[in-house]
């Protein structure tokens, strides 16, 4: 084998894949065919389970600063617009453009409970994730090959055969993070069942003039919807008229302009643009995220409408969740059906975003009928239990994966424990591996899970949880815990999820 894995796609799912496989020792190629980092404007906000990943892999303190800047510009825009002084109430997010603010949640919620420091890191552009996991995965020495695109591939029992332009690559493992129109899906026979696209949204970074009669944030009029802000020159519009007859085509500055002023009644004009781009309601799903030695992750494996930015969320999670999982295969350390776990855990989570965003459409539309169930939901949003849904969902702190076990924790996400040293949980995750917490000072738990410390590291701690031991799994997410000092189930847990001890 010349690889052991090879990534098609060096966007911000390729290379948190990439950095997961390389922590655990995975000879990896990155393939990514555009010579340079795409600079379209994309996603603007991350969710939860996004940055405590960032944060258990030592990068927190570089997503906050990110999100320093990208608040300030945001600040900015809003000064400009007239917005009054002091620190803003921000908003939870959005539900089909209806804003709703975070004053009204109920953050005393057991959802919330240990949620750590992570959750204040909300706001970070797309590209800024994509250029700190680039300089990451430069650190742990991934291989990334710009400007090189798989043209194709030979998939058997032992390896794939991939085609790099000219070269040709014998890898034990080809992963398609190559986009919605992937060439690994179509090529490896996935299917991509799903619903057809209905509307043309643009969104664009650009100079106007007339915009003083623009109100920020989300509008809906009898035309559409249209965005303006939350940083100056970003406008968003959507309209009902079907999907673009040409989504390649380069997007023009009166294109932006017409569709701005038919959506917003305002008698705008774009003198410049900067980056801009199309985008559909198309929402389909991979039936399987692997076939044999092939595998999707992000986009490659399901494809949606942008509203709630939870599309680079959802490719994220497919990372964390797959990377172990796959080095623990190709060190042959898997126990059974550990690979396809990745399908079963992450498959459902991919569904529910579909059904999410496809709600956001029917509620966009300007008929008489969805208009008056827009009312009926904007009124429910606006109350404490909705607006506290709206965050849970939002945020990502329901998220579970169907892991067995009796305790209420297990297959979710761990809390971010604080402990009587100082520290908490995420910081002592950062090497990749699992993590069993004997929070009991329990001889027991230790020597049960001694014939894994090659691959679970173990943390005597004290914490106010009255839990006694926590297994957590290097995707940070509960394989088991007890309240009671014992350890039945353990065993169990470590052999499901780690295999044979040594």
């Amino acid at each position: 084998m010349n690889r052991d894995v090879v990534i098609s796609g060096g966007g911000p799912v390729g290379l948190m894949l990439a950095c997961e496989l390389r922590m655990a020792g995975v000879d990896v190629l990155v393939a990514e065919r555009l010579p340079e980092p795409d600079q379209t404007i994309k996603a603007g906000s991350i969710n939860l389970p996004t940055a405590e990943a960032l944060y258990r892999r030592g990068m927190l303190p570089a997503l906050q600063a990110l999100m320093q800047e990208d608040f300030a510009r945001m600040q900015e825009f809003l000064k400009g617009r007239g917005a009054p002084a002091g620190k803003p109430v921000p908003p939870v997010g959005h539900f089909a453009g209806i804003m709703v603010s975070s004053a009204g949640v109920h953050f005393d919620d057991p959802a919330f409970r240990d949620v750590g420091p992570a959750a204040g890191v909300v706001v970070v552009r797309q590209q800024a994730i994509e250029a700190l996991l680039a300089e990451r995965a430069a650190e742990l020495g991934v291989e990334v090959r710009r400007g090189v695109e798989v043209t194709g591939f030979e998939a058997d029992d032992d390896g794939v055969t991939v085609h790099l332009g000219d070269d040709e690559i014998r890898t034990g493992w080809l992963i398609g993070c190559d986009g919605g129109r992937s060439l690994v899906r179509k090529r490896a026979g996935f299917d991509f069942p799903g619903t057809d696209p209905a509307v043309t949204g643009r969104q664009a970074l650009v100079e106007l003039t007339g915009a003083d009669n623009l109100r920020t944030g989300w509008n809906h009029t009898d035309h559409g919807i249209y965005v303006h802000g939350p940083v100056p020159g970003r406008i968003l519009t959507v309209e009902f008229d079907g999907p673009p007859e040409d989504r390649d085509a380069p997007i023009t500055a009166r294109e932006l302009e017409d569709s701005l002023r038919r959506v917003s009644g305002v008698d705008v004009r774009v003198t410049k643009v900067h980056t801009a781009t199309r985008f559909t309601d198309n929402a389909r799903q991979a039936s399987t995220y692997r076939r044999g030695r092939v595998l999707l992750a992000g986009d490659a494996a399901h494809v949606h409408s942008p509203f709630g930015g939870q599309g680079l969320n959802l490719g994220i999670g497919d990372a964390v969740n797959l990377g172990w999982k796959l080095a623990a295969t190709i060190r042959g350390r898997a126990p059974e059906g550990l690979l396809d776990s990745y399908t079963t855990e992450r498959h459902p989570i991919g569904e529910w975003v579909l059904e999410w965003t496809r709600a956001q459409i029917a509620l966009m539309r300007t008929d008489a009928r969805a208009k008056a169930l827009r009312h009926v939901v904007t009124d429910l949003l606006h109350t404490g239990d909705g607006a506290t849904y709206l965050a849970k969902k939002l945020s990502g702190v329901l998220h579970r994966y169907p892991i067995e076990g009796e305790h209420d924790l297990t297959g979710r996400a761990a809390p971010d424990f604080a402990f009587a040293d100082g520290t908490r949980l995420g910081e002592h995750l950062q090497d990749g591996k699992g993590l069993l917490l004997d929070l009991a000072e329990s001889a027991d738990l230790r020597e049960t899970a001694s014939g894994w410390a090659d691959r679970v590291g173990v943390l005597t701690a004290k914490s106010e949880p009255a839990l006694t031991g926590v297994l957590i799994r290097p995707d940070g997410h509960i394989a088991w815990a007890t309240e009671d000092g014992g350890t039945a189930g353990l065993e169990a847990a470590l052999r499901r999820w780690f295999g044979e001890p040594a």
